[in-house]
């Protein structure tokens, strides 16, 4: 054995060896625990001392053991494992297992909301959580092909903002915009700032949304987080509070399509049973289905009436229709009409062989 190995597994190191970073000596060692062990790979004793005399940490055998036993006691899953003719230590139980850790990856890579770069921040802090054996793992399973990715890194910050401001009851000021034909973000009303009381954070269709009290009009309004900026807490206590407590929440968020608002109205329609599903998907079970002799059912919701709800409509054929009330179903039955006088034409249809 060369002398400085020799040194380096001398159980009677004089103090005056120690290494330079002696003083963290549990911390590196708990550092190359969970950086290079898993239930899969673990360290010998020699090979935990060789590590740690990288950081200028010296150890011997015998203090080795009794510091396992210290980090033990602090918390550390550590195990002990015969294998062969060696013993091994590695961590067991971690704060997160690495299936949890795989689906909050999978949750952060397939968010719209975080950009790409905050998305490789944030799995690169995930990974620091397991060894750096099962971290390629996470790094394997990053990939999802075709995801648009949101273009505002401000959203990262502004949702933990709009948190503190509804922990600190106060209110908001910020400004809204969206995107022209250019793909320039164009600020609404002038550019002027939007003064609201934010009560509650809504997640829909992959975004995130403010559900807040507005006092100009009395009205409780819904802004999508990712196209607000220069978002300020305003030194104003929040207004609204007896108009959002009779605010059923869950049921408003059920009402709209894909966010977009309108004017609240109950609408009747029929359906062939096999879309009851869809409509305990989109309404949740609470809604009440009325079960008819000809294999329908009619239902009764109340939903944001808007072009998209038109759209969901549309898109379920002649399965659904909406049947009351008389006003609705005057304005279904135009846009089907304007739909039809826009793709008509007198040519000959194309046939597609």
């Amino acid at each position: 054995m060369a002398a400085k190995e020799a040194t380096l597994f001398n159980e009677e190191q004089p103090a005056e060896r120690a290494g330079r970073n002696q003083k963290l000596k549990l911390l590196y060692m708990a550092k190359v625990l969970n950086e290079e062990t898993d239930d899969s790979h673990g360290l010998t004793m020699p090979e935990l001392i060789e590590k740690l005399h990288k950081y200028d940490v010296n150890l011997s055998r015998k203090t080795g053991y009794d510091d396992l036993t210290l980090l033990s006691d602090f918390g550390m899953d550590i195990i002990s494992e015969r294998r062969g003719k060696q013993t091994v230590y590695y961590v067991g139980k971690r704060d997160f297992e690495l299936p949890e850790l795989k689906l909050l990856v999978d949750a952060v890579q397939s968010a719209r909301f975080i950009t790409d770069r905050k998305s490789k921040e944030l799995i690169s802090k995930l990974e620091r959580l397991c060894s750096r054996y099962n971290a390629g793992q996470l790094h394997r399973q990053v990939t999802i092909s075709g995801r648009v990715k949101s273009m505002n890194e401000r959203i990262y910050y502004n949702v933990d903002r709009l948190h503190e401001a509804i922990e600190q009851d106060l209110q908001i000021s910020f400004q809204y915009f969206s995107w022209n034909v250019r793909k320039e973000p164009e600020l609404r009303h002038g550019g002027a700032f939007y003064h609201v009381s934010p009560w509650s954070l809504m997640w829909d269709d992959e975004n995130y949304y403010l559900a807040a009290y507005n006092a100009a009009d009395d009205q409780i309004r819904h802004y999508r987080v990712d196209k607000m900026q220069k978002l300020t807490t305003l030194n104003v206590p929040r207004e609204g509070k007896k108009r959002f407590k009779e605010f059923d929440l869950p049921k408003y968020a059920n009402s709209l399509f894909g966010m977009f608002g309108g004017e609240e109205v109950r609408v009747t329609l029929e359906a062939d049973n096999d879309m009851a599903n869809v409509f305990v998907d989109r309404f949740g079970k609470d809604i009440m289905i009325i079960p008819k002799t000809d294999g329908r059912f009619s239902t009764t919701v109340t939903v944001a009436f808007s072009n998209q709800f038109l759209g969901w409509i549309f898109a379920l054929g002649n399965k659904v229709k909406v049947v009351a009330p008389a006003s609705v179903v005057e304005k279904v039955a135009e846009q089907v009409r304007l739909l039809a006088a826009q793709y008509a034409s007198s040519s000959q249809p194309t046939v597609i062989s």
